[in-house]
């Protein structure tokens, strides 16, 4: 068990409870396939914020809009992608998403 300073947030928030979910998003999901070659984690984050708000998972934005501009993303490129994905993805799941990114960078500022 590695201390609280050096968990990952899955750590946090499951390991105890399931380990494997956590041993699988931290090694396979974020130690592989977010480290592979082909896209930059801008671009990575930019495809999963979308796909995210396509599907409906608006929860997890709250922590992949973060994640997202901390790899490069900016609050414009966002709120253009949520709004762009109002035609594409369901305009009640475009004012979730903006919901939820409003309060992040209302909270930023």
């Amino acid at each position: 068990m590695t201390d609280e300073n050096t968990q990952s947030d899955m750590e946090k928030m499951f390991g105890g409870f399931a380990p494997k979910f956590v041993s699988l998003t931290d090694d396979a999901l974020f130690g592989d396939v977010w480290e592979r070659e082909g896209l930059s984690p801008r671009d990575r984050s930019l495809a999963t914020i979308a796909g995210l708000i396509a599907a409906g998972n608006i929860d997890q934005l709250n922590w992949h809009i973060p994640y997202g501009i901390q790899n490069g993303l900016t609050e414009t490129e966002i709120k253009e992608t949520i709004t762009h994905l109002a035609f594409y993805a369901g305009w009640p799941k475009a004012v979730s998403a903006m919901n939820v990114a409003k309060s992040i960078f209302n909270n930023q500022s």
